[in-house]
């Protein structure tokens, strides 16, 4: 075994010893302000939770509006509003002052006007109804308090025909699983139209259907 796979399994196991103390120890709290160098930057040990194949998967357009749910520093935030353009809109929700403040001095560094900063709470009924085209939650979801109200908050905020993708990962201390993700958006009335990824973490975009007849193969051909 050389030393390159020995520093790769220690960063693994680094990685889960981790997320095994948050989870017990620390259970909903999300990464503090400190920490936010730990979600600055993509994993390379999680390929589901890279910022670009996370956009890609969501197959967002320039002039769209987004919804990012707790960005944190950004991470997603930026290439989000550089991939939409000058015509569209990201907000970017958070219940931390100090992970939007990061967020904010990132986007003058990349000289994005694009961006609308939101401090709050998902589920506390700040967004605007039938705004957005996209909204993304990436390994957020487990660290809301009241997860039912959060997705039904952004299954009205999307307009109808709108895409909302859950990204989770092992690696986050507040994982959750397909099934109970699938369970509670379907629950307030989202429908699955496209999953990716394996038990190490996924991606599941759901669709906020526009017309009652809104058929499955129709929309998963547009996303593959």
């Amino acid at each position: 075994m050389d030393t390159a796979a020995y520093i790769v399994g220690g960063l693994v196991g680094l990685t889960v010893l981790a997320g095994l103390i948050w989870r017990l120890f620390l259970p909903g709290r999300p990464c503090q302000v400190w920490l936010s160098w730990l979600v600055e930057r993509d994993n390379p040990l999680a390929k589901a939770n890279r910022a670009a194949v996370i956009i890609d998967r969501l197959n967002v357009q320039p002039g769209m509006a987004v919804l990012d749910v707790g960005c944190g520093p950004g991470r997603l935030t930026i290439p989000l509003a550089d991939r939409i353009g000058e015509q569209g809109t990201v907000v970017a929700l958070d219940m931390q002052a100090g992970m939007l403040a990061r967020a904010a001095d990132k986007a003058r560094a990349a000289k994005l006007a694009n961006i609308r900063l939101v401090h709050a709470r998902a589920g506390e009924g700040k967004l605007e109804r039938n705004r957005f085209d996209r909204a993304l939650l990436v390994t957020v979801l487990g660290e809301i308090t009241n997860r039912d109200a959060a997705l039904k908050e952004i299954f009205e905020s999307l307009k109808p025909g709108g895409i909302l993708s859950v990204t989770e990962t092992i690696f986050d201390p507040h994982c959750q699983t397909y099934r109970s993700v699938r369970q509670r958006a379907e629950a307030v009335g989202f429908r699955e139209i496209a999953r990716y990824g394996n038990w190490l973490g996924f991606t599941l975009n759901l669709q906020r259907p526009a017309t009652a007849q809104t058929s499955f193969p129709q929309v998963a051909a547009v996303l593959k």
